[in-house]
């Protein structure tokens, strides 16, 4: 557990307010203690966590207690936070779901989060009681010298001790449907949540299509979908719908778990649902079309490769209208991103180009919503910028990009736009640099889909709506900005932004040490191409608004 980074996770506290782990990222350091209502042991050290609180806040320590007990409901935490006077959130996971995510076992078990919420302990709040024993003093407070060590930039000596306290019994959250089997369960929960990724050809390292993919990749599985790494989503659930969430229910992580603690079952070959077909290498399909880069490109083994462009005639004879795209690395290991512009026939422009598609890490296929498309007029050329990343040896790459076709001519373009700041610096050795941008919209239009993009030391990113009359809205927040999975999220219900709304954004890089991302904590950082330089840039498309919702309220 030393080591594992915590996702981000929702629970309501004990007056029913909804309160996230990113409600906590101006902490630098955090403990999240499991404690129940009638555990002894957990009562008698909650002054302690309310001294420890009190101590060492204004060193930027935050005290987060959750409470998984199957004997206690919202009313009993209620009143015991009131009993004994808490003096730090307590949160009731009712699910047992952050006790998984944790592996907690008993009340109090204690955790130390650093700033980008990995564990650096984990364990006894002190030595004071034992299942035999019971002293007055401690001998040592595990817990505050693990918080002293970190907030004074040190590893953790000690880093795990045993708690003891009462154990946190699990309910099964399964219904009693007899065995749980590959083919009669999981497999339909891995082609819901993970083939469109796990299969032959694309940037996903295994295939998940096949009982033998899933029993020999099982521990792997387990591990991930526990920890919340897969499917990767980032999301704050508070603020806005996607129609494109990733999330897995909690029910089919339980079946998961459940099929992989109890052996593995194969089950009958009779109740494997129907089969999907994958055209080799693309997650949608067969593309209408299909465009390569005009030649290979070799990659060198070392160094930095400046950004590559190239050129591609498309040859339509009219215009085309495009409803959906996928960018696919000829060589997945050496190509980090690729865009795909589009530049009208004879035009010598280079800046500014609408891009029909693109790839980065963890970016999915680029999706409009039905009656939308983007136009690519005739005669256009595709012109490429290509980012590769060396691997340590001569590699060769010949990208493409699949268009699927609108079937009908659409009542709508989609436009492209961005809130761009490229003039800040980050100083070294910074945790949480704001960085602000805004755009202006000028029409009434329909929010489609948004886009955050930093690089290595990005650590969170918001979208704000301030409309007309000044009311703001939160339409988009990442508390935990993953560079590695740059999603486009699309609003389940396209979003209505009357004219003269500013879409606002507020973004925090991570310039120290903790960010095991960072390049060089020590120096200081601006804009730039390269990963290890930073970018801040809110994309976003829109449509405009039909008639029939013309002047709508928001």
């Amino acid at each position: 557990m030393i080591g594992r980074r915590i996702p981000d996770f929702l629970l309501p506290d004990a007056a029913g307010k909804k309160v996230a782990l990113s409600d906590f990222n101006d902490s630098k350091a955090l403990i999240v203690v499991f404690l129940g209502t009638q555990c002894p042991i957990g009562n008698a050290y909650v002054p302690v966590l309310g001294d420890l609180q009190k101590k060492y806040k204004d060193h930027g320590l935050q005290v987060v207690a959750v409470n998984s007990n199957l004997a206690d409901d919202a009313d009993s935490v209620a009143e015991h936070v009131k009993e004994f006077k808490v003096a730090f959130p307590v949160l009731v996971d009712s699910r047992q779901v952050v006790a998984d995510i944790f592996e907690a076992q008993r009340t109090p078990e204690a955790y130390v989060l650093d700033r980008r919420r990995h564990i650096r302990y984990r364990g006894r709040i002190d030595d004071r009681f034992g299942y035999t024993y019971k002293r007055e003093k401690a001998r040592r407070n595990d817990l505050e010298e693990a918080v002293k060590e970190l907030l004074a930039g040190k590893e953790v000596a000690v880093a795990e001790t045993k708690p003891t306290g009462c154990i946190i019994t699990r309910e099964s959250r399964l219904k009693d449907e007899g065995e749980i089997t590959f083919t009669k369960h999981v497999s339909r929960i891995l082609q819901k949540n993970c083939a469109d990724c796990h299969h032959p050809g694309t940037a996903a390292p295994f295939s998940l299509l096949s009982y033998k993919d899933a029993h020999h990749w099982s521990g792997m599985i387990r591990e991930t979908v526990v920890e919340r790494r897969m499917p990767p989503w980032s999301a704050d659930p508070r603020f806005g719908h996607w129609s494109n969430d990733l999330r897995m229910s909690t029910e089919d992580i339980d079946t998961l778990v459940a099929w992989v603690d109890r052996g593995m079952p194969e089950g009958d070959p009779k109740d494997l649902p129907k089969s999907r077909e994958y055209a080799e290498g693309w997650q949608m399909g067969q593309p209408d079309v299909v465009f390569k880069m005009p030649r290979e490109f070799t990659v060198q083994a070392q160094g930095v490769v400046e950004y590559q462009y190239f050129v591609t005639p498309t040859k339509f004879e009219e215009d085309v209208w495009v409803q959906a795209s996928e960018a696919r690395p000829g060589n997945w290991n050496a190509v980090h991103h690729i865009i795909v512009f589009v530049r009208e026939k004879d035009s010598k422009r280079q800046r500014g180009l609408p891009a029909v598609g693109g790839f980065a890490p963890g970016e999915e296929p680029k999706v409009l919503p039905p009656g939308v498309g983007f136009r690519v007029p005739a005669g256009a050329e595709l012109i490429w910028q290509l980012h590769y990343t060396p691997t340590g040896k001569i590699e060769k790459d010949r990208s493409e990009v699949g268009l699927y076709l609108c079937k009908h001519p659409p009542q709508r373009a989609v436009k492209g736009g961005a809130a761009i700041n490229a003039r800040f610096k980050i100083p070294a050795d910074a945790s949480s640099h704001e960085v602000r941008s805004e755009a202006k919209i000028s029409r009434d239009v329909e929010l489609i889909s948004l886009m955050p993009h930093m690089h290595l030391r990005g650590r969170d990113f918001k979208y704000i709506a301030r409309y007309p009359d000044g009311e703001k809205e939160v339409l988009l927040s990442v508390p935990n900005y993953d560079f590695n999975w740059q999603h486009r999220y699309r609003p389940a219900k396209p979003k209505l932004l009357p004219a003269g709304t500013t879409i606002q954004c507020v973004a925090h890089f991570d310039n120290s040490i903790h960010n095991p991302a960072n390049p060089d904590p020590k120096k200081e950082v601006r804009w730039g191409d390269q990963s290890w330089e930073e970018m801040m840039i809110g994309f976003y498309s829109t449509v405009d608004v039909l008639p029939a919702t013309q002047g709508q309220n928001k």
